[in-house]
Order: C-alpha cells, then sequence, then structure tokens
C-alpha cells in the first residue's frame, strides 16, 4: 500500500505576501488531494481579490527597491537563493511529489536545475545595459537602456513547480523586477517553500510573493492594473482567457503552452541509443509534459522491430509508489485526469488504432490513486484525436512513414510548435530535418533536458516568447531609447 502524506509535514498553509503569511483568504479552499492515494491531504486557503491587490502592492513598493539594489548585491542574493534550494533539495523534492505525484526518481532534479537557472541568471544581473545606436548629424548619440518592466505576474503549471518557478523567475529577478507568483490550487506545497527560501536569501519583502488560487484569482491577477507583465506556462483554452483578461490594461503577456511533438526514427536510427528514449513520452511525468515526444514517427522498413521493443518496454515499466526510487511511472495528478485520458484511450480503441500495451487503469494496491498502464498504440491514423490532441498522460501513438518528406510534412501537421525530434545517423538529413520542423526545439539523437543557456518557447499554439539563455532575460526587459544632442 502507498503511505499518505503526514499533513503535520508540509508547509504552513497560507499565502506569502511582502513577509506575511496568509492563513485565510477571500478566494477559499481547495482540498488538495494526494495523486498517489487518491485522499486528502489538507484545506489549502485561496487567494481572491483583495489577496490579489494586497500582493501586487507589495510587489509594487518592492520592485524600486530590487531594481535599485546594487548589481552585486542582487546578484548576490539570487547565488544565495541558488544555494537554499540545493540546501533543502530533499524537502523541496518531497514537496513537488506531494503537489502532483510525479515520481521521486524525476521530481529529485527539479531543485537542482532550478538552482542552475539562478546561478546562470545572477550573471547577468551586472551586464545588463543598452546599447550606442548611433551618432546623429550635428553632434547628437543615440542609445538604448534596458529596464524591467516592474511587477511580473508569473502562473506556473503543476506538473514541475520548482522547475517552472526556476525558468520564469531567475531571469524575471535577475532583470530587477517584483513577482507575484499564483501557483495552481493542485500543487501549492513546493512553490510556498520556495517562497521562504526566498525570505532567507535576503530579497526585499515583497519582491516574490506566493499566492495560490483558483480562476478567481488567476482573473483578478491577470486583469489587474498594477501588473507590468505576464508570464503563463500551461493549456491554450486557459491562455486564451489570460489573454482576454490582460487586454483590459494592455499587458504583455509571454506564454508557454502545449505541444504534440514528434519524434522521427529514420532507418539508420541507432536504435540501441533510441531504445533508452523511445518511451520518453510517457515516463517523463507520466506523460504530462508539454515538450513530451508523444508522436512517433517510424520509418517503414524498422516500423515492426521498433513496436515490437516500445511494447516489450512499456509492459515493463516500474509503475507505483511515487516516493519509492524505484518507481519510473507514478499516477497522474487527479480524478479528472484520469477520466479524460481513459476516455482518449476507449476511443482511440474504438477508431481502429492497434493496442500494444496498456490501456487500462492500475487495480491492486495502486487501485486508490490515480495510475494509468504505460499505453501504446499502433497504426494511429495521423488526422485521430490521438494523433493530433494532447493526452497529457502515459499515451504514445505511433505511426509508419515512407520518405523523408513525408515525415516532415506529418510532424508538422498540427496546430502545435513546440518541440521536435529526430533520430539518423545521417549528418546532411538530420540539420534538413532540424531546419524544416516547424518548432521552438528540435533535438536530434537524444535529449538531455533544457540547459539554463539555451532558449525554449514555442510556435503556433504552443506558446510566444523564450524562456532561457539571453533570451529569456530580454522577455523582462524593456528598451528605452534615448536622443541626446550634443552641440
Amino acid at each position: 500500500m502507498i503511505t499518505h502524506p503526514d499533513s503535520a509535514t508540509l508547509p504552513r498553509r497560507a499565502l506569502l505576501i511582502g513577509d506575511r503569511h496568509v492563513e485565510s483568504a477571500s478566494g477559499g479552499t481547495h482540498t488538495h488531494v494526494y495523486a498517489g492515494t487518491g485522499q486528502p491531504t489538507a484545506e489549502v486557503p485561496l487567494a481572491g481579490a483583495r489577496e490579489i491587490d494586497e500582493a501586487v502592492a507589495a510587489a509594487r513598493k518592492a520592485a524600486p527597491l530590487w531594481a535599485g539594489m546594487p548589481r552585486d548585491q542582487r546578484r548576490d542574493c539570487l547565488i544565495r537563493l541558488a544555494g537554499l534550494l540545493r540546501e533543502n533539495a530533499a524537502e523541496l523534492t518531497r514537496l513537488s511529489v506531494i503537489d502532483n505525484g510525479v515520481v521521486v526518481a524525476t521530481q529529485q532534479y527539479g531543485p537542482h536545475v532550478a538552482a542552475d537557472l539562478f546561478l546562470y541568471n545572477a550573471g547577468w544581473t551586472d551586464k545588463i545595459g543598452g546599447e550606442v545606436i548611433s551618432t546623429w548629424p550635428g553632434d547628437a548619440l543615440d542609445y538604448t537602456l534596458d529596464e524591467p518592466y516592474g511587477v511580473v505576474a508569473v502562473i506556473i503549471p503543476w506538473n514541475g513547480p520548482v522547475y517552472a518557478l526556476g525558468m520564469v523567475l531567475a531571469p524575471a529577478l535577475a532583470a530587477g523586477n517584483a513577482i507575484v507568483v499564483k501557483p495552481p490550487e493542485l500543487a501549492p506545497y513546493a512553490a510556498l517553500r520556495f517562497g521562504e527560501l526566498c525570505l532567507e536569501a535576503g530579497l526585499p519583502a515583497g519582491t516574490v510573493n506566493i499566492v495560490p488560487g483558483g480562476p478567481e484569482g488567476g482573473a483578478a491577477l491577470t486583469s489587474h492594473p498594477g501588473i507590468d507583465k505576464i508570464s503563463f506556462t500551461g493549456s491554450g483554452a486557459t491562455a486564451r482567457h489570460i489573454l482576454s483578461s490582460a487586454q483590459k490594461n494592455m499587458t504583455p503577456v509571454q506564454l508557454e503552452l502545449g505541444g504534440k511533438s514528434a519524434s522521427i526514427v529514420f532507418d539508420d536510427a541507432d536504435l540501441d541509443a533510441f531504445a533508452q528514449m523511445g518511451l520518453a513520452g510517457i515516463v517523463n511525468n507520466a506523460g504530462q509534459g508539454c515538450i513530451n515526444p508523444t508522436r512517433l514517427l517510424v520509418q517503414r522498413a524498422i516500423y515492426e522491430a521498433v513496436l515490437e521493443r516500445l511494447a516489450a518496454t512499456a509492459r515493463a515499466l516500474p509503475v507505483g509508489d511515487p516516493t519509492d526510487p524505484a518507481s519510473v511511472i507514478g499516477p497522474v495528478i487527479d480524478d479528472r485526469a484520469v477520466q479524460r485520458i481513459m476516455g482518449m484511450i476507449e476511443r482511440a480503441k474504438a477508431d481502429g488504432s492497434r493496442l500494444l500495451a496498456g490501456g487500462e487503469r492500475m487495480g491492486g494496491d495502486l487501485a486508490g490513486g490515480y495510475f494509468i498502464q504505460p499505453t501504446v498504440f499502433a497504426d494511429v491514423a495521423h488526422k485521430s484525436e490521438l494523433s493530433q490532441c494532447e493526452v497529457f498522460g502515459p499515451v504514445l501513438a505511433v505511426m509508419p512513414f515512407d520518405t523523408e518528406e513525408e515525415a516532415i510534412a506529418l510532424a508538422n501537421d498540427t496546430e502545435f510548435g513546440l518541440a521536435g525530434y529526430v533520430w539518423t545517423q545521417n549528418l546532411k538529413r538530420a540539420h534538413r530535418c532540424a531546419r524544416a520542423l516547424v518548432a521552438g526545439n528540435v533535438w536530434v539523437n537524444g535529449f538531455t533536458g533544457i540547459p539554463a543557456a539555451i532558449p525554449f518557447g514555442g510556435v503556433g499554439q504552443s506558446g510566444v516568447g523564450r524562456l532561457g539563455g539571453i533570451h529569456g532575460l530580454r522577455e523582462f526587459l524593456r528598451p528605452k531609447n534615448i536622443w541626446m544632442a550634443m552641440g
């Protein structure tokens, strides 16, 4: 049996506004449920319009203090925060498992990756400046200054809160912005602890505010006149609501949304290397990841051989207790997700897709939680729901192709454009495919995550803007042009 979390080990269940813990909020409460057992952990207070007002006010008060802090001191605060993330990695990992049920073998990397993101971006704090555009006729000088927006609203997803906080807050804080973070009610705990670490690191009170909330809090935040920019990671449906709210104040929005990323396997691929990642689309976060390669396009000459490997591996994947280091796949986030995913599986069975592995909800000791068998479908029709729609669960769609041109056409024929994957030994083909894929990121013959220095983001329905590297820093800076007569 899976052990249910002890509520006494959870962080203080309160909003963090400035340096105050607010334990009763106008948005009501949410009963958090642990995905491993399907049982409640605790009641979590939710921010309503009143708490959003207070958090924005705290951020607006802190913003000039943080932006005006000597840059070496701001750098050192972020470096201290990185150190605290590493020192408290075990606690943050445990809270992340409770948040969403993703296995500890995956969650343990989150705090360290977030720490790397803060260290990388800390290095930019004393390098932000501008550029000289030109000297104009008549003894004039024109130059720019890169300035922070002021207060940034950050809405993070439930599938990787600590990692998401690192991706967005590291560049936003390095740029000199103050932040109001709205974690989802489904996964509040690690984010609340993260906010406390920000204070421990020496960030001025109000520089980072943590206000878990539902739709009411989200609407109040994204329509607030005190917000200068919005960063959202999540679904396209929610993004449309945010864009509608943001238009009231013409607030700029950065979006990192979903994907239906294709992994193209050519007949000259190193299948032993591919075998290590062939099921990454359903292993990573139990399939609950926007960049997961959940569409597998396999060249016909090796199609059946690849299917045989995939099916055997999927049946052998250890599914179980998220706190057990031996578990490779844990539960999905909640019962609504189970019902949605199982509905897609049943429709795929009915539409002629060939079920190779899985396809059922887990029973036995796992019956109380939200566990679904790792599922692989072959011969999936290109225009089917399973091929075109993001499942956000442990379900892989596999289909054959004959030519390189066909593979690219199939991969690009989707509303999404977040990631693409190519497996081939042919260097020229690898470059051709990488250039032809309509996606923000392409990985060739492997996947090593998203290092802090690279830009990450999508096109189409996968989002707007980039996080990571200098491009991510620029998302949270705006240039001011200055023209000065010298005569």
